[in-house]
């Protein structure tokens, strides 16, 4: 029988989670029945309505075995840990928008400390902090490199003990999940830190998980951020399409820029548009506002369950699908078009419907992708009720460009290539920006 489980580090997993603190443990816990129950949710949701099925090469059946018994077992001694054996076990889906969403209590009581952190070939770092007074104690300087958490290597904590809740379409995009979550756990309980600074030095910082999951992120930025540049590209930085006036905003930006000396080019930034429910209409008007001829969008299709399919002839009902071809969009109107030059900016953050967007962008033949592949996360999801208020999130339709090629698992690859170093990053060099504009200064004017 195949392995399925991933083993945690027992030291790693002792130092990273701490008991809760009393007064949270008092909390109702699910009872062993319940548990149960969302398990066997959690099974039968994912196996008939996850639409990259065919694609899944874990034993789900002996997975779901292992966690029925593991739900019934004293092991599972808090609702904490029942929930990180699920997300385990839904990370084995490879599905970058999936997720188990607890009831709000039990996310209050998971925790992370107000640090943004980034993966930077593959090494994590302090983009940025929340300014409070733990904060002007600790001192995490920015850009400063997190090498060991607890005393554990910080390569070896994610891999042993956060990496395996995450899912994700690319290994990329996975591992930068993961960074963002490594610091996660029971709330109020302490983190030492070895960091490393951008000069060199290496020093001691102990923060505190205190933003629950359930809390507003004290480090979100505002949906759209624009700037025009010293050569007079315009540099938009859309950080959600979820936003009901990200569009607006948008082109309140482009007409206010077209009233003074008209941008040389627009750089569209979608580096930090992870993923969010909804938005793909959004990002549809954004790419209207900068083409001058209909282009279309991606295809879609999902999975029909038909019994009588499932016959030895053909053992997976899978087999049927109900598809539907890509829209077209047109120019938007009444406001002018902008003409100039456009090149758009990627990451492994880049998924949901950031990457639909990415695609129409193509479609149209409007400027080049520059940077690196996107995180291979989109399609409609599902949020899928389970027993005791929990939920499961599943990807439900598979995304494709108009031709039927998939990207799902792979990212859009970019047409100009862009990685991200630590020396860029550190030298304060933006390479994949510096490399639209120059494509921008160099692309004749329409």
């Amino acid at each position: 029988m195949r392995r399925l489980l991933p083993t945690v580090l027992v030291g790693a997993l002792a130092a990273g989670i701490a008991p809760p603190p009393p007064r949270l443990a008092a909390q109702r816990q699910l009872s062993a029945v319940e548990r149960q129950r969302i398990v066997a949710g959690v099974w039968a949701e994912a196996r008939y309505n996850y639409a990259y099925w065919d694609a899944v090469t874990a034993d789900w059946d002996s997975a779901f075995a292992a966690l029925t018994t593991f739900s019934a077992s004293r092991a599972a001694a808090s609702d904490v840990s029942v929930l990180r054996r699920l997300r385990r076990w839904v990370a084995l889906l490879n599905d970058g928008q999936a997720e188990v969403l607890p009831p709000a209590a039990l996310a209050g009581r998971i925790a992370r400390p107000p640090l943004a952190l980034r993966s930077i070939e593959r090494r994590p770092f302090i983009i940025d902090y929340a300014t409070n007074d733990e904060m002007r104690v600790a001192r995490p300087e920015r850009l400063a490199e997190i090498v060991a958490v607890q005393g554990v290597p910080a390569a070896v904590w994610i891999r042993d003990s956060v990496l395996p809740e995450i899912p994700g379409g690319t290994e990329a995009g996975r591992w930068d999940r993961a960074v963002a979550r490594m610091l996660e756990g029971d709330r109020g309980t302490a983190l030492h830190l070895r960091l490393r600074l951008p000069g060199g030095e290496e020093r001691g910082a102990s923060v505190t998980r205190s933003v629950s999951l359930a809390a507003r992120w004290p480090l979100e930025r505002p949906a759209l951020e624009a700037d025009v540049l010293p050569d007079g590209v315009l540099w938009v930085r859309i950080n959600s399409l979820a936003d009901a006036y990200v569009v607006s905003r948008f082109e309140r930006v482009l007409d206010e820029r077209r009233a003074t000396p008209a941008p040389r080019g627009v750089v569209l930034d979608l580096r930090e548009t992870t993923w969010t429910p909804g938005g793909r209409e959004a990002g549809y008007a954004i790419l209207a506002r900068l083409v001058d001829r209909p282009f279309v969008t991606a295809r879609w299709r999902t999975p029909q369950y038909r019994p009588a399919y499932r016959g030895a002839d053909a053992p997976d009902s899978a087999g049927a699908w109900l598809a539907a071809p890509s829209d077209t969009v047109r120019p938007q109107g009444p406001r002018p078009l902008f003409t100039g030059p456009v090149a758009i900016l990627s990451s492994p953050r880049t998924a949901g419907p950031a990457e639909d967007l990415l695609v129409a962008f193509r479609n149209g033949s409007r400027g080049p992708i520059v940077g690196e592949p996107s995180a291979g996360s989109t399609g409609q999801t599902l949020v899928l009720p389970l027993a005791a208020s929990w939920q499961l999130r599943l990807t439900v339709t598979r995304d494709a460009f108009p031709d039927g090629t998939e990207f799902v698992r792979t990212g859009i690859a970019p047409e100009l290539a862009v990685p991200v170093t630590v020396d860029d990053v550190l030298a304060g060099r933006d390479a994949a920006l510096d490399r639209a504009r120059a494509y921008v200064a160099a692309a004749p004017r329409r």
